[in-house]
């Protein structure tokens, strides 16, 4: 564990219940004081790592906000972001577009090819 640098990338979760899409925030730090590391979105964070098993084994406290951590960034990280950015792109678009039967009906076919519909 290590107290973070200038230039150390970090992200963050948030999600707003079980059901909800996790949503990662990236920033970068761009400045240290005697007890914090700023961040390039303007976050603040005491600079000592702590134990943390929310997404991580090492997490940073947001100042005054300590049950908040962000954690440096891995491969995991990101891979699990695009992974959370592709649903919810898909739920989106979905939300938004109103389908005409002969639509419904291309979607209903290519679903009973694979056997998903009985």
């Amino acid at each position: 564990m290590r107290e973070l640098e200038i230039g150390d990338k970090l992200y963050n979760v948030k999600q707003n219940g079980f059901t909800d899409f996790a949503r990662y925030s990236f920033s970068e730090v761009v400045a240290l004081t005697k007890t914090l590391a700023i961040l390039k979105n303007g976050v603040r964070l005491y600079n000592r790592p702590r134990i943390s098993y929310i997404m991580e084994n090492v997490g940073y406290s947001v100042a005054r906000k300590k049950g908040v951590h962000w954690h440096l960034v891995s491969l995991k990280a990101i891979r699990n972001a695009q992974i959370e950015n592709q649903k919810i792109a898909v739920h989106d678009w979905f939300e938004a577009k109103e389908f005409s039967l002969k639509e419904k009906q291309m979607i209903y076919n290519q679903f009973k090819k694979l056997g998903e519909v009985s």
